[in-house]
C-alpha cells in the first residue's frame, strides 16, 4: 500500500460515525414503520397492555420523529463533518430517551423487557458517536 492510499482512506473513527449513522438511521425506520403502520402490534410486542385508540396519534408522531431521523442518520453517514447537525441533535436526542428510560425503569413503571433496545443502544450510539466526534467536529481529518 503505498502512502497516497494511507491518507486518502477513511480513518477507523470516520468509518465507525459513518457505520453507526446508517446503523441509527435503520433502526428509526423499522421503528418508525412499525409505530406508524402497526402500533396496536408494536405495543404488543413490546409487553404493554391494550392502549387506548387515542395513543395511536401519539406513535403516528413519534413515527414521524423515528421517520425523520432516519433521513438525517443517512445523510449525515455520507458526510459527517456537513451533516454534523444531525449528530449532534442524534446525541441530544438519545440522551433524552436513555435518562426518561431510566427514570421510567427504575421507578418500576417500566421493565428492562419492555424497554429492552431503549435502554443500551443510547448509551452505544452515544459513545461511538462521541468518540468518534473529531471526525464531524473536523478536528481530524476524514
Amino acid at each position: 500500500m503505498n502512502q497516497e492510499s494511507l491518507t486518502s482512506s477513511p480513518s477507523l473513527r470516520h468509518r465507525s460515525v459513518a457505520f453507526t449513522c446508517l446503523f441509527i438511521g435503520i433502526v428509526q425506520t423499522a421503528l418508525g414503520g412499525m409505530f406508524l403502520f402497526m402500533p396496536v402490534h408494536t405495543a404488543h410486542l413490546m409487553g404493554f397492555p391494550a392502549i387506548p385508540a387515542w395513543a395511536n396519534w401519539l406513535l403516528g408522531m413519534l413515527a414521524a420523529r423515528c421517520l425523520g431521523y432516519a433521513i438525517g442518520m443517512f445523510i449525515a453517514a455520507s458526510d459527517p463533518y456537513r451533516y454534523r447537525a444531525w449528530i449532534q441533535t442524534m446525541i441530544l436526542v438519545q440522551t433524552i430517551d436513555w435518562i426518561v428510560t431510566m427514570i421510567f425503569v427504575g421507578s418500576g413503571q417500566l421493565t428492562l423487557a419492555q424497554v429492552n433496545t431503549a435502554a443500551v443502544f443510547p448509551v452505544l450510539w452515544i459513545a461511538t458517536l462521541w468518540w468518534g466526534r473529531a471526525v464531524w467536529t473536523r478536528t481530524e481529518a476524514a
